[in-house]
Parts: structure tokens; C-alpha cells; sequence
């Protein structure tokens, strides 16, 4: 079947609506870049579009809508497409939690990984890769699930597992990492010292880092140039997001880019000039201007990227 474009944008707009739409649909559109001056620069998706358990279409669609190329994604639209009960993946509080993460693990235990690299067929053949997956709550997993999760990551077609810097359970992690030959990108907050990851690295070879820059700032750690030239060879992806630097004991605020102390140009500018293999993922996470939305504030982030970049 062939699309006029009026038609196509009707398809795409309609799809938090419609939920699917076959994979044709997607190829029809211009295939976005975001990778500038040799700089990968990504979302953290659906986190970014205010989800966790956004569909995986619904999902790609913002995405290729914003000109995006690759992507660090969670889990749970891929296992939603791959038939995840909703109910576990949605999780919940106190019990409900507790509940809803055993009946996951049962169905992942159950599950084939590999059918997540239908959902990388798609996105691929969008023009999008998925270069990280992110893992909620991966230092509960039992032994089977850790082996579950860097097998789906890899059909994913990622390059390497996210989540939270947590100690010592990110060493016991190292050792699955080691085992699969897989990175893990270790996720900092404003309390997440160099010490840390320096604790992490020595616990195991596929430990890595996912700094965050913005965090970095607003923590007071100093400027995040010098651990990622340190450490450049050990970080899947980094974070980017504008901060302010910490006042009166409290933590900086988020704020729009360019409006914060995080040297974002420099750190981009620091990727570009040696060719640092290190995607820049956009997080957003500073409250929407009156008049505004999230698309619409996402879209300036990337062209202040992309301004740095190209500079």
C-alpha cells in the first residue's frame, strides 16, 4: 500500500491511538540522524516521553519524530511487545511490587530473549538502534534472570546493559558481565564519587560507567571532562542533562539547556575531538516551561547538542 505524505503524518500522529502499525508504515519515513560530527547523540526512552511502560511503537514513533538514530530504552516496551503481562511490568508498592516482580520473573524464566530482536528489526529498519538497555531493579535478579537479561539485551542488539550504581551488588553483576562479555553501564547520581567507580572497575572487566553529567555538576563532584577523559575507555554512554551547581547543601537544580553549570558543549566538544566511541543520551528531567511541552523542549536539547557539535 502506498502513503501520500498527509496521509503518513495522519498514520504517525494516530499511533498513541492505535498502538500498532505495521512495520512498513515506519520504513516510508526519512530515516532520522542524530549522530553529528562523528557524536551519537541519543534519548533515554520511553523515560524521556514521561513512561516507563510505554509501547515499543508508541515509543519509536516520538523518537523517529524527533530525528533520533539510537536510543538507550528500557525493558519493559520490549517485553510488553514480546507478550509480558502488563500487570508485571507496570509493577507497583509495597506488595504489589513484591507480586508483580515475581509473576515477571516467572514469565522471563519462561520466555525466548531472542524475540527481542524483533523489536530491533523494527526500530532498525525505522532508522533507530538501540544501543543500551536499562534494567530496573536488576540486583534483585535471581542467577537464571541475570543470564535472561544480557541474552535479551544482545538479541536487542544492544552494545551493552544500564542501571543504577549500587554497591556491592553491582560487583556481584560484575560477574555476569564478565561471564556474558558484556558491559554494563553503571548509572551515577550526585552522590556517586569517582571512588565508586574506581571501587566497581576493580571488582570486574565489564563494569563501566554511565555518568551523568548533569548529576555530576549538581552533586559538586568537579567537572565531569576529567573522569570521562579518565576513564573514556570503561563508559558505554553518558548522561546529558543541564544542572546548577549545588547552593546552601542542596543538590542543583534541573534546568533548561544552556541555563545550568553543566559544561555540556565542552564534554561534547571533548567526545568529538577523540573520537570517543561514547553515545550522549539526552535525559530529560527539568520541569516544562508554561506554553511548552516535552517534545518540544527535547527538540531544542538536541539542536543545543548538535550546535555544540558542528561548532
Amino acid at each position: 500500500m502506498e502513503y501520500t505524505r498527509r496521509e503518513l503524518g495522519k498514520l504517525m500522529l494516530a499511533v498513541p491511538a492505535a498502538g500498532l502499525l505495521p512495520r512498513h508504515v515506519f520504513a516510508l519515513q526519512a530515516k532520522p540522524n542524530s549522530k553529528w560530527a562523528g557524536v551519537q547523540v541519543g534519548l533515554n526512552v520511553p523515560y524521556n516521553f514521561g513512561s516507563r511502560t510505554m509501547s515499543a511503537d508508541e515509543t519509536l514513533q516520538k523518537t523517529v519524530q524527533l530525528g533520533v538514530s539510537a536510543v538507550e530504552m528500557r525493558s519493559q516496551p520490549i517485553e510488553l511487545a514480546m507478550g509480558a503481562p502488563e500487570a508485571a511490568i507496570a509493577g507497583g508498592r509495597g506488595e504489589a511490587a513484591k507480586a508483580a516482580a515475581a509473576q515477571l520473573r516467572e514469565w522471563r524464566l519462561k520466555a525466548d530473549p531472542r524475540k527481542a530482536a524483533d523489536v530491533r528489526k523494527k526500530y532498525e529498519d525505522a532508522g533507530v538502534r538501540i544501543e543500551i538497555v536499562k534494567f530496573d531493579g536488576i540486583y534483585d535478579f535471581t542467577d537464571p534472570e541475570m543470564d535472561y537479561a544480557f541474552a535479551f539485551a544482545k538479541a536487542a542488539g544492544a552494545r551493552a546493559i544500564s542501571c543504577e550504581l549500587e554497591l556491592p551488588g553491582a560487583k556481584r553483576l560484575g560477574q555476569f558481565a564478565d561471564k556474558h562479555k558484556f558491559p554494563v553501564g553503571l548509572h551515577g547520581h550526585t552522590k556517586t564519587t569517582a571512588a565508586m567507580y574506581d571501587e566497581v572497575f576493580s571488582a570486574a572487566r565489564y563494569n563501566w560507567a554511565n555518568v551523568d553529567i548533569g548529576h555530576w555538576v549538581a552533586g559538586g563532584l568537579g567537572n565531569p571532562v576529567d573522569i570521562i577523559r579518565k576513564h573514556h575507555d570503561r563508559i558505554t554512554h553518558i548522561h546529558v542533562k543541564d544542572r546548577k551547581k549545588p547552593t546552601d547543601g542542596k543538590d542543583g537544580a534541573n534546568v533548561p539547556f544552556g541555563e545550568g553549570d553543566t559544561p555540556i558543549k565542552e564534554v561534547l566538544q571533548l567526545i568529538r575531538d577523540n573520537k570517543y566511541p561514547i553515545q550522549a543520551t539526552i535525559e530529560f528531567e527539568y520541569p516544562v516551561p508554561a506554553g511548552s511541552d516535552r517534545m518540544a523542549e527535547m527538540a531544542k536539547a538536541l539542536q543545543y547538542c548538535k550546535d555544540a557539535l558542528l561548532k
